[in-house]
């Protein structure tokens, strides 16, 4: 059978790797992230897509289709950065911002709060937490519905809560909780 009648994905689906939003849940989403997740579009729409036309649009006025690299990567490339649009687009036309600084001072755990806390072996970790499209693990950013976030909401300085883990319960005690400043 001809690779030409192979049946590719349309990509209609999520980005691969991202989770999909959880049924009955809203998109929070901080002032920060939203305007990150809109730069992003609009810098794929601007700037990267028309570049990466252009491209294809050179390679296909070369000729032969079928072995020329940089017409059949470009295509590739415009396939996931169409996908990836489609997936910004819906995301945030359902994202619900949330000001974190309209907590400012505030001691009680709510979304966008930074929160330190102290493990049961003594060690304190740093946390903020933050929408679902914008957690990123490696900066100390955790998505609200994860469950350490879901553990510490709604939880104060002082409180102790408990962790459910694969390994078994574990208890919090949060240290601090920190709000941005207003604008």
């Amino acid at each position: 059978m001809s690779k030409a009648f192979t049946k590719e994905s349309d990509g209609d689906e999520d980005e691969p790797g991202l989770p999909p939003l959880p049924a009955g849940l809203k998109n929070y989403i901080t002032p920060a992230g939203f305007a990150r997740l809109k730069g992003e579009l609009l810098e794929l729409i601007d700037n990267e897509r028309p570049r990466i036309v252009e491209v294809v649009h050179w390679a296909a006025s070369n000729g032969d289709r079928s072995e020329n690299g940089d017409y059949l990567y470009g295509k590739k490339r415009l396939r996931e950065i169409d996908r990836r649009i489609r997936w910004l687009t819906r995301r945030l036309e359902v994202a619900e911002l949330s000001d974190p600084a309209l907590h400012h001072g505030g001691h009680q755990v709510f979304f966008g709060a930074t929160v330190r806390y102290a493990l049961e072996d003594g060690r304190e970790q740093t946390v903020t937490i933050v929408g679902m499209d914008e957690a990123d693990s490696l900066a100390g950013q955790v998505s609200w519905i994860s469950p350490v976030a879901r553990a510490l909401l709604k939880s104060r300085v002082g409180d102790e809560v408990v962790l459910h883990t694969p390994q078994g319960l574990q208890h919090l005690e949060v240290l601090e909780v920190s709000y941005p400043a207003r604008a």
